[in-house]
């Protein structure tokens, strides 16, 4: 039986900013329902902000635990870091290198993700 990912769900207490954080990063689509807001963009599976009123922010790698993160393979890392923080990400290394040519970061609602190039 062969499976495929049609959809990543990121629970958030505030909707908007999240889902304007990714549809603002990776560009596409965005439909609006009062409870989820569907991002379509190309090359990926619909990433869906879930309305979770008391979900805390993840602190991670130092407070409360990511429960999940995304990886995101770029052709520019340079490029995709700077559309990534102009979108209101947050560099969760000082340097934002984590070796392997890869960048951790964390989204409006704390949501630990990669950027590492291919």
């Amino acid at each position: 039986m062969a499976f495929t990912l049609t959809s990543v769900i990121i629970d958030a207490a505030e909707i908007d900013s999240e889902s304007t954080f990714w549809h603002r990063m990776l560009g596409g689509s965005i439909h609006r329902t009062p409870t989820h807001h569907f991002i379509q963009a190309p090359g990926i599976p619909v990433i869906v902000i879930q309305s979770a009123p008391n979900q805390p922010s993840p602190q991670w790698p130092d407070g409360t635990p990511q429960q999940m993160h995304l990886d995101f393979a770029v052709d520019d890392l340079a490029t995709a870091d700077r559309t990534a923080t102009d979108a209101g990400a947050t560099r969760l290394h000082p340097t934002g290198e984590t070796g392997a040519g890869s960048r951790v970061y964390a989204s409006p609602a704390g949501h630990p993700f990669c950027l590492r190039a291919r």
